[in-house]
Parts: C-alpha cells; structure tokens; sequence
C-alpha cells in the first residue's frame, strides 16, 4: 500500500491529459470549492502517494479547494442543519444520505458533469438510501470490527464485540464517539436488530454501553490512529480501511470479523447539500474522484475499498486482493448496513449515548 504514484500518471494529471469537461477553463475567473469530509480520508501526497486535491487543481486551474475535515456523520449532518457554513460537497455514509435526503438537505446531481460514473460498479447503484441514483455517487465501502494488538492481547480473548467489555484489559480499550456505530456494536452484542426503532431495545443498548464505560480509556474518532499506533491502547472497533493504514506503522496490530455476531457494511458517497454555491466544481471533483486512475492511488493510500473495480489495475495487487479490504462472501455473511432511522429515533439515540458518555 502507499506506493509511489507512477510517473505516467503523476504527468497525465499534471498536464490535465484526462479529458477535461467545459465550463471550467483556465480563462474563467478563479473560484473555490469547500470540500467537507472525513478526517484521514483522501490521499494527500505523503510518502510520495497522489496528491489528490493538487492533481484537481492542476487539471482545472480556475478552481481552488478549501478542504476541511469531521469525525462522523452526526458531527457533519449538525453542522450543516444549524446553517451559516459554507460547504460544497459531502462525503456521508449511506444511512445519514437517506436521513439528509428525506430532510431535503442534498441537490439532485446532473450526471452530465459526472461521465465516470460509468465506472462505478452496479453493485453499488439503486441503492436503499439512494434508490434512483439522484443524490450520490459512491466513493468507498468498507466494513466495521476490532482491531487489537497481539502482543498484548490473548489470541483466546478474541471472540466476538464481548472482547470491548473484558475487564482484564480495562483501560487500555477504546471506543467509538459516535452513536450510530456504539449502538450497533452493543446490538450486535445483544442480539437486536442495528435498525430497530425499538425504543426498550435501545434503552438496553444504553445500560449495555454503561456497562462497557469504566473499561474505555478514551471514545475516539481519529485520534485512534496515533493511541493504536502507539501502543496506549491495545483494543478499539474501528474501520478496516483504517486498520490497513494503522497496521504499516505497528505490524503488531491484527484485525477481526465478528462473524457470529454481525458487523456493519457501509457505503460512504459524495453528495452535494442544498447550501451548495458551486455545483458544476463539486460535480467535476465528484468526476476526478471517480476516474480509475485517481480512484485507484487514492485507494492504494488509503486501505479502504473501491466501488471501481477498473481501479484495482492502478493499485497494489496486495492491496487489491486483501481479506480486510475485500473480505469474501463467507466473511460477509452476517454484515448489515445501518438503515436511514426515522427522526424520533436518531434523536433518541443520540440523546441516549451523550447522556452514556456525560454520565
């Protein structure tokens, strides 16, 4: 992973030798376009990887990216429900897409501007949050579960979401700050379903989680990289693309499935939100991501997987082939994904895990 961008790429994107789209021309008076996304999420140019948003910015000259980062979804979706910021495009996972749709908070997207959608593999379109492909356009998947450090963690221990409760290891366990993703671990655990809108069900979920919390050293989003990598902490669910990148930096780091229990499949998707001033940049940036190529390093760089199966050419076939990144169908047999929940719900439940997490 992480290898070094090949030169006839790194020229072709200089030199904007990808076909470019009117509209946007080095004459034109120069614009900015705010990108909103997940923390560690685009490849930037480190270890001599693609640069993504300076590869954009040759290639359309009259367009600069403002780029600014969150830690989950429900941190995003506020943000942009209070008002007053300036954003273009979004990157959200699929279940807060069906919530911001239904809200009316993201533009219909004019696939004239997004050719490369071509590529996306159908597996991925007409999808439950985006039935008729009029909002996104996939830009990851990935899948949810434990990553631990071997040696400090038993092998025998390693049995399922109980191994994030286990008192001997108090302490040097994290857990995630977001509710959507503590809620389904904790319903994986007790047997509920991750969709339900039961309203005892998630109240079990809480005093699960209560139960969990004199163990956790710290609920974390992306400060997990620097604690796992660093051994101040042994055990935390985190994202398997991110495990591919915290595991170069600390070989000693494993990942696991619980595959008895379940765990949570995602789709994360550009999406472009109804505060939008510049479409046509965020529909050409939407485009750029999707090229093989640029999707392929990106990719490469960052351990998570494509829904481009074109990209695969321009990566690692280590990469390309990985278990974590691309798990097989037995693997992947008890996976779900997190449904759009209705508003009473999401509310609820984020009620319920700050009063967990402040109590």
């Amino acid at each position: 992973m992480r290898k070094v961008v090949s030169f006839i790429l790194s020229v072709c994107l200089v030199f904007g030798c990808l076909a470019m789209l009117s509209g946007c021309g080095s004459n034109e008076e120069k614009i900015t376009l705010y990108v909103y996304n997940w923390g560690q999420y685009i490849s930037e140019g480190d270890e001599d990887s693609l640069d993504v948003i300076a590869a954009f910015e040759e290639k359309y000259p009259n367009i600069h990216v403002q780029y600014s980062t969150y830690d989950s979804n429900e941190i995003m979706y506020s943000k942009l429900a209070a008002g007053g910021i300036t954003v273009d495009l979004i990157i959200p996972s699929d279940y807060m897409i069906g919530r911001m749709a239904q809200e009316g908070m993201l533009k219909e997207l004019n696939f004239d501007n997004i050719p490369n959608y071509k590529y996306v593999d159908e597996a991925f379109k007409n999808t439950s949050y985006d039935p008729d492909n009029k909002y996104s356009v996939p830009y990851t998947w990935g899948t949810v579960g434990i990553i631990y450090n071997t040696k400090y963690v038993d092998e025998a221990d390693v049995t399922g979401w109980e191994l994030l409760w286990n008192e001997k290891y108090a302490g040097k366990i994290l857990m995630f700050d977001n509710s959507r993703d503590a809620f389904g671990i904790a319903q994986y655990l007790l047997g509920y379903d991750v969709n339900t809108t039961d309203e005892d069900a998630l109240k079990a979920c809480t005093e699960k989680l209560k139960e969990q919390k004199p163990v956790v050293q710290q609920y974390v989003m992306d400060q997990i990289f620097s604690v796992m990598e660093n051994e101040e902490a042994w055990i935390a669910p985190y994202y398997a693309g991110d495990y591919l990148t915290m595991a170069e930096e600390n070989p000693d780091l494993a990942f696991y499935f619980p595959q008895e229990q379940g765990f949570n499949i995602f789709i994360d998707a550009m999406c472009i939100p109804t505060c939008c001033q510049q479409q046509e940049a965020a529909e050409l940036f939407i485009n750029f991501l999707c090229d093989p190529e640029v999707s392929g390093s990106n990719m490469d760089y960052l351990g998570y997987s494509t829904p481009i199966s074109a990209a695969k050419e321009y990566m690692d076939p280590e990469v390309a082939s990985s278990p974590i990144a691309y798990p097989d169908d037995n693997t992947l047999r008890n996976a779900t994904s997190f449904s759009f929940l209705p508003g009473d719900t999401s509310r609820l439940m984020e009620n319920l895990f700050m009063e967990m997490r402040n109590s």
